[in-house]
């Protein structure tokens, strides 16, 4: 008898495992969604060195990348996982669409550092290739180190002439930096995981034509303080 019940709470908990993982399968998506509103607010936090405000008001999408991993000895390599965003029609923000970032570099290097990331996208161009799946920055977009301040004149590339921006996070301070050469790539699992959908394109996620039954609520959270911040 005591086995017959043993059996029939295991046969329980198996049949609830599905459904309790459709409420906490997402969790690590999450959880990125949430450490990339605080790299925005922090951001925002620090206007004497951060991306000068015309440039994000300006933006047609912004991606964070929080903890990217840099590591290597003489051969070099570097990783991140985080989100873009993109300007709609109407001026708001698109819902998240995850993206990993992948490179690699050659030279006299070693250690292993961990920074977080914010790119700029100025041109529609650079966020509509970026949708198609996959680019490199510097190959498929022109990429530069972005100024820094309250004026447009702090950093390299005055003219302001690339496509993408990018800035680096080390120490709590923001900084331009080159990601030249870093490939950019749409993480579908992540996303439909975190959607809870499937098939899911960054093209429609950004239009906000996605068929998504309900959207996680940090996602409002990110939104609402990159509107502050860039509106």
């Amino acid at each position: 008898m005591r086995c017959q019940k043993v059996v029939v709470c295991f046969l329980c908990l198996l049949f609830m495992l599905p459904s309790a993982s459709v409420f906490a399968g997402n969790d690590k998506e999450v959880a990125k969604v949430e450490i990339c509103a605080e790299v925005v607010r922090e951001m925002a936090a620090m206007p004497d060195n951060a991306p000068p405000e015309a440039l994000l008001r300006n933006a047609k999408a912004i991606a964070i990348i929080p903890g990217i991993i840099k590591a290597g000895f003489i051969a070099g390599g570097r990783y991140g996982w985080g989100v873009v965003m993109s300007r709609k029609d109407d001026g708001s923000w698109s819902d998240p669409v995850f993206m990993k970032l992948g490179g690699g570099s050659f030279g006299f290097q070693a250690g292993v550092q961990s920074i977080d990331a914010v790119m700029v996208f100025k041109s529609q161009q650079s966020v509509d290739r970026l949708a198609q799946g996959k680019f490199t920055l510097g190959a498929d977009a022109a990429a530069a180190a972005g100024p820094v301040g309250r004026s447009m004149s702090a950093g390299t590339d005055i003219r302001l002439e690339a496509e993408v921006y990018t800035y680096s996070r080390s120490r709590g301070l923001f900084a331009g930096v080159s990601l030249s050469g870093s490939v950019l790539s749409i993480d579908y699992a992540a996303t439909d995981n975190f959607y809870g959908a499937s098939g899911l394109t960054a093209g429609e996620i950004f239009s906000g034509e996605a068929k998504i039954d309900e959207v996680p609520p940090v996602v409002g959270h990110l939104i609402q303080i990159l509107s502050q911040h860039t509106n």
